[in-house]
C-alpha cells in the first residue's frame, strides 16, 4: 500500500529517489511503520515522499547529491531518532527505471512474486568476481546487471539458491532484494513528471 508523506511536492521535484531498507518488519524485530519511515525522509528534507508496502521501500525527492551519501544519512537517522539500526540502499529513480528496462528475463519469469531484482550498495571490485559468479549458482535463472542481480526462482524464493548472501560473502558488497512486484511499483513511482 502506499501513501503520501507530509514533506510536500512530488516525485519529479528535484531528483528521484529509491529508498530500500535491509531486513525491516520481518518479525519481532527491527519493526518501523511506514508512517514513520515517510516523516523521518521528510525530516531529513526530502519532499513528496511515499512508501509502497511494508517492507522499508519510498520513493522521494531532492537536491542532486551522492545516493550513498544518502544512505549513511538515512541509516544514521534510523538510529538517532528510532533506535533502528538497519541497512539502507539508494538509488536514483534514473537507476531504478534502468534497472526495470535491462530486465533479461521477461516474459519467462511470469510470476512477478517469483522473480527477484537484488541490489547491491557498490559495483564490485572486479578482482573479488573472478572465481565468484553468482550466474553459476543457476546458470539458467541468474543475470548480472549494473548494481543487480537478476534471479528467476520458478520454485519459489526459498527454493533458490541463496544469490544475495554469496555476493555479500565474495563481493564485499550489501544487497537486498526485492520481489518484481515490489520493483515495477517502485518504479511506476519513480517515472519523472512530464509536462503537458
Amino acid at each position: 500500500m502506499t501513501g503520501r508523506g507530509s514533506g510536500g511536492g512530488t516525485p519529479g521535484d528535484g531528483t528521484t529517489y529509491v529508498v530500500l531498507l535491509r531486513a525491516v518488519n520481518l518479525g519481532a524485530h527491527r519493526r518501523i511503520a511506514m508512517a514513520d519511515l515517510r516523516d523521518l525522509l521528510a525530516g531529513l528534507g526530502f519532499t513528496g515522499v511515499r512508501t509502497v508496502l511494508a517492507s522499508g521501500n519510498a520513493v522521494m525527492s531532492g537536491p542532486p547529491q551522492e545516493p550513498a551519501g544518502i544512505a549513511r544519512q538515512v541509516e544514521e537517522a534510523l538510529v538517532q531518532r528510532l533506535g533502528l539500526r538497519t541497512g539502507c540502499l539508494v538509488l536514483t529513480g534514473e537507476e531504478l527505471l534502468g534497472v526495470v528496462a535491462g530486465d533479461p528475463f521477461g516474459e519467462s519469469a511470469g510470476n512477478g512474486s517469483r522473480y527477484v531484482a537484488i541490489f547491491l550498495s557498490a559495483d564490485p571490485d572486479p578482482g573479488l568476481r573472478i572465481g565468484h559468479d553468482p550466474v553459476e549458482l543457476d546458470p539458467q535463472r541468474v543475470r548480472v546487471g549494473r548494481r543487480v542481480i537478476y534471479q528467476w526462482c520458478p520454485d519459489g524464493i526459498l527454493a533458490a539458491p541463496p544469490v544475495g548472501g554469496f555476493v555479500e560473502r565474495h563481493w564485499k558488497v550489501s544487497a537486498t532484494a526485492r520481489n518484481w512486484n515490489t520493483v515495477t511499483k517502485l518504479a511506476a513511482l519513480a517515472v519523472p513528471a512530464r509536462a503537458d
